[in-house]
This record gives C-alpha cells, sequence and structure tokens, in this order.
C-alpha cells in the first residue's frame, strides 16, 4: 500500500512532464488562442488517446483508478514514449509491462561481441534475465551445449539444463546449483509478473521439468554472485569461477565470464582451446 501510494504522485508529476514536453503542432493540431499552459491540454490527451477527460484527469492526478495495458499504449503513442518511459509508466501504473519481441530477445552488438572474443580461452557469455543466451565466445560453446526453448530462435542455459536428461546435465551438484538458478530466476520475475511471454517461459518450463516445477513452487529467492561451478567434461571436471558483469544500455542483461579455479582447469581449458585449434585446420572433405 505504501508502495503504491508513493507511485501515484511519481504517475501524475511525469504524465504531466510528458504533456507538457509536447505542442499542438506535434499532433497535427492547431495552437488555438489563450493557451495558458504550455504543452497540450489535458482534454486534448485524452482526446487522442481515445479515452474519456475525467478518466485520464483522474490518471494525472494520481488518483487510484485501474488502468489497462491497451489504455495506457494509447496514452504512451500520444505522448510519444520512447521505451524506457513506456516502461516506466507501466511501472509506475503498477501495470505488467510487455516488451516488443525485439526487446525480448535482446541484441548484442560488435563492442560487445569483441569482448567475449578478446576474453577466450575463458568461456563468456551475455544472459538476459531469463537466462537466454543473446551472445557467446568459441570458449563458451566449447564447454555448452545449449538448448531453445520452444517456439523461440534464442538458446536458454536453463531450457539446456532442466530439459535434458539428468545424465546429460553438465553441471556438477546438480541439487545445489540449478536450486540457485532458479532462485535468480524468480528474483528478476518479481519485475515482470503477468507478462505472457515470462509467464509462457515458466509454464513450459514447469511442463517440460517436473524438478524445476518443485523448485518455482519453493519460492526462493537469491540475487546473482560470483561463485566456483563444476562442470562435467570429456577432458575432465572443469571448476570454473563465475562473475557476472552488467552491460550499459542492455537492462536486465549481463556478461558472465567463467575463469579456472585451479591449476588442472586451467590446463583442461587450455585443452579444449587447442582441440578447436586442431579441428579449425582439417581441411573440409
Amino acid at each position: 500500500m505504501v508502495t503504491t501510494q508513493r507511485r501515484r504522485p511519481e504517475l501524475a508529476a511525469f504524465l504531466r512532464s510528458r504533456r507538457a514536453r509536447m505542442t499542438p503542432a506535434d499532433v497535427g493540431m492547431p495552437p488555438g488562442l489563450r493557451r495558458r499552459t504550455p504543452g497540450l491540454r489535458r482534454e486534448e490527451v485524452a482526446q487522442l488517446s481515445g479515452v474519456g477527460v475525467t478518466w485520464y484527469t483522474w490518471l494525472e492526478q494520481g488518483r487510484p483508478i485501474n488502468a489497462s495495458p491497451q489504455v495506457l499504449d494509447a496514452v504512451a503513442r500520444t505522448l510519444r514514449l520512447d521505451r524506457p518511459e513506456r516502461e516506466h509508466l507501466y511501472h509506475l501504473a503498477e501495470v505488467p509491462y510487455e516488451s516488443g519481441p525485439e526487446s525480448l530477445q535482446g541484441t548484442v552488438g560488435p563492442e560487445i561481441q569483441s569482448i567475449l572474443d578478446a576474453l577466450d580461452p575463458h568461456p563468456a557469455v551475455v544472459y538476459n534475465a531469463r537466462y537466454d543466451i543473446l551472445a557467446t565466445n568459441p570458449a563458451y560453446r566449447d564447454l555448452f551445449q545449449v538448448s531453445r526453448s520452444p517456439g523461440t530462435r534464442v538458446p536458454n542455459a536453463l531450457w539446456s539444463l532442466f530439459a535434458a536428461p539428468e545424465e546429460n546435465c553438465p553441471v556438477m551438484f546438480r541439487d545445489r546449483e540449478l536450486p540457485l538458478m532458479v532462485a535468480t530466476l524468480r528474483s528478476a520475475y518479481g519485475r515482470h509478473v503477468g507478462e505472457p511471454a515470462w509467464e509462457d517461459f515458466i509454464r513450459g518450463l514447469s511442463a517440460a521439468s517436473g524438478y524445476f516445477a518443485e523448485l518455482w513452487a519453493g519460492g526462493e529467492v537469491v540475487q546473482h554472485g560470483s561463485r566456483v561451478k563444476t562442470f562435467r567434461h570429456p577432458v575432465g571436471e572443469l571448476r570454473m569461477t563465475t562473475v557476472s558483469l552488467s552491460i550499459n544500455g542492455m537492462p536486465e542483461c549481463r556478461i558472465v565470464t567463467y575463469s579456472p579455479a585451479d591449476d588442472i582447469s586451467v590446463e583442461r581449458v587450455a585443452l579444449l582451446r587447442e582441440q578447436r585449434s586442431r579441428t579449425a585446420e582439417i581441411p573440409p572433405p
């Protein structure tokens, strides 16, 4: 209740500031006479958005009314909100925000990819909050085989770990590590409750993996943190220290690096790189 009461004045102030920066010319209207306030009038925003003047006035006054995604979208179009502003509007109105397909998938520019490549032979990857795999370097691909969620073009680390047979799981100490990943997922889910893409993802993975469904029902929540994980691989066990780094301009995305945690793992990671180099030197048939 306290959070709601704090958000309402913020919502009111945000809408007023966005309305004030607009001019009648921006929306193809004549300036009119005796315009005493900067920007558009409330009734003009309501008319252009296809909503009632009283309802919009109450929204801008921060009154406790419910707004649908369709109405917020109409207001956002009228006020020409960009994606961050639109998301901010949704959060202030306490309506689940559904990103567009391009935002869900995410894009990684060449500068981020060059960082990943420069970290080779250390595995590195860009994850979003759902553990979708947005970019990798060759060393990461040496270490992991990844799977895609049904209906998507994006590989996902959680699907790779939970939907595959247990004996194929590359993570050792599975009953310790996988609950932590699910708890991390749930900490991000709190910002996306009700969004169709997230709800479909949780529902689909729960149906594919009873173990995931059990962990999800447990309700545990943790944040990202550096830790040592042990991986099963044909070259032998690999003990790797993971570190998460946030990425400017890519909200809820992070670079995760895997560094060998002991001398044996250093040797085995080097061996993986040598094997890759030898494979690349073999001419095609």
